[in-house]
């Protein structure tokens, strides 16, 4: 079994019981939203790091992890941002950072047009644009149940380098022990939400500090799509990553940390 770095805690947020990992002890408090199929554990890698500067939270969102599953539809992004404001009190954070990836990118754009509490900056990584009109998700429903299938009966390395094939060994270990936790109904709905529900009114209402960082070979955010976010709100800058596709932390650590951490000082100073 992979040992994270990170501190479990449990509470209770919006009706439900929540696991969420803790690393550090700074002042200024990040809470890291992950995606659809994406454990806390597996931000361990990201969480350590930032911990250096940071006091980091990761939640396991609901149906995933060790936390409490939501009832039969309970996986909209309303329960999720409601979620959210719920741990953001009971952790008592003040004016966190969220950073957002895929699925957690779309929480954190509606938690941080949609809450009356102080916000800090928002970090949003490749948030899937898929909605109304705009097309399908680019990772299929069968694709994720397939994954999900092969992780609960017992899956091997090089069968999850079939969907990942830049990752380190490490995070590849953690993603086989992580990923059979997901509840099935969590990923249908969430998969469901990422097809029906629109990110672009989040995306218009949202206010700097702020930055949106895609991967260089997404297929999630492409140029396409850079163009239309950046004409729905030009107040947002977009950082591209390069060598990096969906999974930009874990296709190209550095390059992401390096894109983190410049506007992270960046909103430090403003």
């Amino acid at each position: 079994m992979i040992e994270v770095q990170g501190q479990s805690a449990f509470v209770q947020a919006n009706g439900l019981r929540h696991h969420v990992l803790r690393y550090g002890h700074a002042d200024r408090p990040i809470l890291i939203l992950p995606g659809i199929t994406s454990p806390a554990a597996t931000a361990d890698f990201i969480a350590a790091k930032l911990a250096h500067q940071y006091r980091v939270y990761v939640p396991d969102l609901r149906g995933r992890g060790r936390s409490e599953v939501g009832a039969p539809g309970g996986y909209t992004l309303d329960n999720y941002t409601a979620d959210v404001a719920g741990l953001v009190e009971t952790l008592g954070l003040d004016r966190p950072t969220i950073l957002g990836h895929s699925m957690g990118a779309r929480i954190a754009a509606a938690y941080c047009t949609s809450t009356r509490h102080a916000r800090g900056p928002v970090v949003l990584v490749d948030p899937p644009l898929s909605g109304p009109g705009r097309g399908p998700y680019p990772t299929s429903l069968d694709s994720f149940m397939t994954q999900l299938s092969e992780a609960r009966r017992g899956t091997t390395p090089e069968e999850v380098r079939r969907f990942y094939p830049k990752w380190p060994d490490r995070e590849i270990a953690i993603r086989i022990e992580a990923l059979a936790s997901c509840d099935e109904v969590a990923i249908r709905e969430s998969h469901r939400g990422l097809e029906q529900e629109d990110f672009f009114p989040y995306w218009a209402q949202l206010d700097p500090p702020a930055v949106l960082v895609r991967g260089e070979d997404s297929p999630v955010v492409t140029e396409e799509g850079v163009a239309q976010l950046s004409g729905t709100n030009p107040r947002i800058p977009i950082v591209t990553v390069p060598q990096a596709g969906h999974m930009v932390a874990w296709d190209n650590f550095d390059g992401f940390i390096t894109v983190l951490a410049q506007f992270l000082y960046d909103a430090d100073l403003s």
